[in-house]
């Protein structure tokens, strides 16, 4: 019985590391955008391109991590990643002019790269082979906590204190998070140097997974228009006070319907995850772009995250059912280097449609881009029937 443990002190460690890591992130993707227009006097374009160029480097990293953690190991880039990751948490204090602040953003999305890949593939190898699809979901709930938690505390902070305190208090707890990841075991291949430097098209991508992976890139651009300006809005509405609010709604019914939404999908079939996802992200961005209120605010957080929910983990297993058992690592790098570029695309070009029409127009346009790729998604499947059918 004790072989089959999912939480060792091991895997303890690192899912207290990565919940300090994906607190950084998202609490510096909250507050960050005050910070240059409040602080730095900055544009809302100059806001959204702190996310976008964050992410930008992440995307171009993460289609090399898989090999570099082969060829260095596991654990060690872990923890080189981490020192670099925490040292950019603590250069936030010192940097102010706002080209040295994207170049910081671009550095640090580098190693939050690194990172997450590791942590996955480290926890994949830490949990039971029986259990490790239990283990890794297990595990992604240390993101789905940061989710709440990051926000949560920037948005208390500098509401509070100041966003120097967030900045001190974000690297305290990313000190804390790297000292944990002390406890990751030794890696188990013992013959890395012999592995070769070659690289070729499918290691970076997988080409039955991108149809899929394209979808996921739309949904990302418009979750950006939450993600990367969500706290800009709200202080525009005057419900600032009830951002972490939003966020805490959107992660606990994300959290709640994750586990029958998985059921559903794995009993019923995708189409009645999807079709309920999609409708509700719609319906969620509407009711934000047209909010008057605190109670508009809070309920569409609230149908944003049973979209997000229902959409995103619903594409991924798509696009790792469009391939080989072999090659579902593939998939999902595939799956998330596209999501990702749609977040850092829209993070930029919602911007500059929020200089030019508003911030009504921004989440009323993402709205508009998901309800078009709903009626895709019913176009393709439909076509599929009637093959089926034939």
């Amino acid at each position: 019985m004790n072989k089959e443990r999912i939480w060792t002190k091991a895997f303890l460690s690192l899912f207290i590391t990565n919940i300090a890591v994906f607190i950084v992130f998202y609490g510096l993707v909250t507050a960050l955008p005050l910070y240059a227009i409040g602080v730095l006097n900055r544009t809302d374009e100059d806001a959204g391109l702190l996310m976008s160029i964050f992410l930008l480097s992440a995307i171009f990293v993460r289609p090399f991590t898989g090999k570099v953690l082969e060829v260095v190991g596991k654990r060690k880039m872990l923890w080189i990643s981490l020192f670099f990751y925490f040292f950019c948490t603590v250069l936030y204090y010192f940097v102010q002019p706002f080209g040295m602040l994207l170049a910081l953003r671009f550095m640090q999305g580098i190693w939050f790269s690194v990172i997450t890949t590791a942590a996955v593939a480290i926890a994949a190898d830490i949990v039971p082979l029986a259990r490790r699809g239990a283990g890794l979901g297990y595990f992604n709930m240390s993101t789905n906590l940061a989710v709440v938690l990051g926000p949560l505390i920037a948005l208390s902070i500098i509401q509070t204190y100041s966003f120097d305190v967030l900045f001190i208090i974000l690297s305290v707890l990313m000190l804390i998070g790297g000292l944990f990841s002390l406890a990751v075991q030794r890696d188990t291949n013992p013959q890395l140097s012999r592995v070769k430097l070659t690289i070729t098209f499918g290691d970076l991508f997988e080409k039955s997974a991108m149809p899929v992976a394209l979808l996921g890139l739309f949904i990302a651009f418009s979750y950006a228009s939450v993600l990367a300006y969500l706290s800009i809005y709200a202080q525009e509405k005057n419900v600032l006070a009830l951002a972490s609010t939003f966020f805490i709604v959107f992660a606990v019914v994300m959290l709640v319907t994750r586990p029958f939404t998985g059921r559903l999908f794995d009993e019923k079939g995708s189409h009645y995850v999807l079709i309920p996802g999609f409708i509700s992200f719609v319906l969620g961005l509407v009711l934000l772009g047209y909010m008057t209120g605190p109670i508009q605010f809070i309920i569409s957080g609230g149908l944003i995250g049973f979209g997000y929910g229902a959409l995103v983990p619903s594409l991924q297993t798509l696009a790792v059912q469009a391939t080989s058992h072999k090659r579902s690592g593939y998939a999902t790098a595939t799956f998330f280097t596209f999501f990702d570029g749609g977040i850092a695309i829209g993070s930029y070009v919602l911007g500059l449609v929020a200089i030019s029409f508003g911030y009504k127009s921004v989440y009323l346009l993402a709205s508009l881009l998901v309800f078009v790729v709903f009626l895709y998604y019913l176009l393709i499947r439909l076509k599929k029937n009637r093959k089926a059918q034939v």
